[in-house]
């Protein structure tokens, strides 16, 4: 998937909101909480739920370093966000903004908008499908997110082809 590219065209306001929801992530991942977090928990789920001595002894052997291959995935994205020229409060943050994605980024796409999805759905306490309720504002960024991570995968899928 190296050699190939897609393009992902967003508006620039769409653009500054997905570098913020990205830095915040970025954030959290790198941050070392003094109490336990459910969303880190969602992004490193337990390997043994059946047991949860084999289960935590798992997690702290590998958790350090899944949430530093999430830093690093969202790093890539944040950087292609940069690109877009920053927001001014007038008409033009409605332009279209065209973002390149090479092929052998799109999966640090992917796992980063996913994982922010997760941190979403964990704190708005959607842990299925019925704990989803569409015409609930805050679940707008969380379906945007949704459109936006199902429009990379196609676009994905065709570089396969």
């Amino acid at each position: 998937m190296s050699d190939r590219m897609i393009m992902l065209t967003l508006t620039r306001i769409e653009a500054g909101h997905l570098a913020d929801l990205v830095g915040q992530f970025t954030e959290l991942v790198n941050a070392t909480p003094t109490d336990p977090d459910p969303a880190l928990d969602r992004l490193t789920p337990d390997a043994y739920p059946e047991d949860p001595d084999a289960s935590r002894e798992f997690r702290s052997l590998t958790r350090g370093d899944l949430l530093h291959r999430r830093a690093h995935d969202a790093a890539v994205v944040k950087r292609a966000l940069e690109g877009i020229e920053p927001l001014d409060g007038s008409d033009d943050d409605f332009a279209p903004a065209d973002i390149a994605i090479p092929g052998d980024q799109v999966d640090a796409w992917l796992r980063t908008l996913t994982a922010v999805r997760l941190v979403i759905a964990n704190r708005l306490g959607i842990a299925s499908e019925d704990d989803h309720d569409p015409s609930d504002p805050r679940f707008g960024v969380y379906d945007w997110l949704g459109y936006r991570l199902d429009g990379l995968v196609q676009a994905a899928d065709s570089l396969g082809d």
